[in-house]
């Protein structure tokens, strides 16, 4: 089964800049556990089925221009079908004024109660895209994470194949570090995959020979970033000469990642090679993949040799001890 993920209100109110109306208990206990969200219009006419109580409530005009209609009775009932269910915590946006009846309710039924300057819309959506990542699926495997040219590379292979040297080659050539030796990976949706160094961690990288250093303090505040997509993965190994690699770039290989296909490639390691230089080329002919072009397709078009089809090839980017 697969572990799920929660995130504390208290995160959510920091983040966001929201303003505490009313909290039944510290917001550091509040446990918010999906990223859905719900505007609670039809509940409050009385309509309760399929109704998650997990999710955050967002009220703006509409909801509370709803209530202001009704008379006593009917609003007092209305908020009973709803609070009465226990909702995880509600949010009023736009800066509305929360009316005293509305704060009322809130503390009889213990239901937080949040309020921000946003405009319903905006905030909806800046809400999601957070609890969307921080409850995502995740592992942490051993590995380097960079962006160069935008794209985030994540580099993988056996502990002493380069990967930490040509991350900071890839630091002085003006691209950014995001993880070294531990990536977290979460599954943000179902193509995508978001990299992150864990917080203990962040932002050092081992280096044989020398030991730790810390690349935001030697290279500047421009050498690193907090995350970045996954957009290719390249696995480093020593060159195997009974091993057939690679030549043309046909073929669609792939590495499945929480379920999701990243392009990948396996890249043999000899002296003299630079992996630096390696790394940049292979994150702009991905780019230019991505924008509808492929050097080898080309390249066989021009041969007479358009009709060989390419074939899905899984590459498994994980040694036995991730």
């Amino acid at each position: 089964m697969s572990p799920t993920y929660s995130v504390s209100l208290e995160k959510i109110i920091d983040f966001h800049k929201l303003e505490t109306v009313y909290l039944p208990k510290p917001a550091d206990e509040i446990m918010i556990k999906t990223s859905e969200i719900n505007r609670p219009g039809i509940v409050l006419t009385g309509y309760t089925d399929y109704f998650d109580p997990l999710r955050i409530q967002i009220l703006g005009w509409t909801e509370l221009g709803f209530l202001l209609n009704m008379s006593d009775d009917e609003r007092d009932k209305a908020l009973g079908y709803w609070l009465g269910l226990k909702p995880a915590a509600a949010v009023v946006t736009r800066g509305l004024e929360i009316p005293d009846y509305f704060i009322r309710e809130c503390k009889r039924y213990e239901v937080p109660l949040l309020k921000t300057d946003e405009e319903t819309s905006p905030f909806l959506a800046a809400l999601i895209a957070f609890l969307n990542a921080e409850l995502a699926p995740r592992i942490t495997r051993h590995g380097v994470l960079v962006e160069v040219y935008g794209e985030g590379v994540l580099i993988t292979g056996e502990s002493g194949a380069g990967k930490s040297e040509a991350a900071i080659e890839l630091i002085k050539r003006g691209h950014r570090l995001i993880a070294d030796d531990a990536v977290e990976i979460r599954k943000i949706n179902d193509d995508t995959l978001m990299g992150n160094s864990p917080s203990n961690i962040r932002h050092f990288v081992e280096l044989r020979g020398i030991g730790i250093i810390d690349a935001r303090r030697i290279f500047g505040m421009g050498a690193v970033k907090l995350s970045e997509k996954i957009d290719m993965v390249m696995q480093l190994e020593a060159w195997d000469s009974t091993k057939a690699y690679d030549r043309l770039g046909l073929d669609n290989e792939y590495a499945d990642i929480l379920g999701v296909k990243v392009p990948a490639m396996t890249v043999p390691i000899t002296p003299g090679r630079n992996l630096a230089v390696i790394v940049e080329t292979a994150a702009m002919n991905n780019r230019q993949k991505k924008m509808g072009y492929n050097a080898a397709k080309d390249l066989m078009r021009s041969l007479g040799m358009e009709d060989i089809e390419p074939v899905d090839k899984e590459v498994n980017i994980w040694s036995d001890h991730d």
